[in-house]
């Protein structure tokens, strides 16, 4: 295995998931760095600029495809490879507007050890490469809120699902669901926020602002 001349950046929300995606590639003997979203990520590459980003896509405070989007308007940034990771945007048009974005892979959750590894492995040999000009402001923020638009319509209709089975389940099943539904509430909290600024934003533009 060749060991690349800088860090991996794990960019993910998740606690455990973090962990165990910052422990798998360090026991490969990768350098490794973490973030737990993607303005702290920003930080840390500005600081340093990672070989590689693995991000997860639905983070608070700013999402991947945010984050990678400011990557891509900076020269300096531009062209580090990013590996886009999820289980909420995992949609044809989802992968479409990440591969726009520049991301070189797009993998879903939950990961598979030996195809993430795999994947890893492969985008550091093949090196920064080209990445597609960035897309224009009102373009992305065009994309993103559809993005953003068609995740909330399905985490609401999974909250009406669970919170309508839960009224039928026996005592003892109930705890499971009572957990999905709060995670699913956060994740329609954090789908809310994220829209509110895309939808803030067009306006500003279609302003002139």
């Amino acid at each position: 295995m060749s060991i690349p001349q800088g860090s991996i950046l794990i960019v993910e929300d998740v606690d455990p998931i973090r962990q165990l995606l910052v422990d798998t590639l360090r026991f490969e003997g990768y350098p490794v760095v973490s973030a737990s979203d993607g303005e702290e990520a920003l930080k840390i590459i500005k600081e340093t600029p990672p070989v590689l980003i693995v991000a997860d896509i639905l983070m608070p405070k700013m999402d991947g495809y945010a984050m990678v989007y400011h990557l891509r308007k900076t020269p300096e940034t531009r062209e580090i490879p990013v590996v886009f990771l999820s289980a909420t945007y995992v949609t044809k048009e989802d992968r479409e507007f990440a591969l726009g974005l520049g991301a070189s892979r797009f993998l879903e959750k939950p990961i598979d050890t030996t195809e993430f590894l795999l994947t890893v492995g492969e985008v550091l040999a093949q090196g920064p490469g080209t990445p597609p000009m960035p897309l224009g402001e009102l373009e992305f923020y065009r994309g993103y809120r559809d993005r953003l638009e068609s995740k909330l319509r399905q985490k609401n209709q999974q909250i009406a699902r669970t919170e309508s089975l839960l009224s039928s389940l026996p005592e003892a099943q109930r705890p499971a669901f009572v957990s999905l539904l709060e995670e699913s509430k956060e994740h329609r909290r954090q789908l809310m926020d994220e829209l509110e600024e895309a939808i803030q934003k067009l306006r500003s533009l279609s302003k002139g602002g």
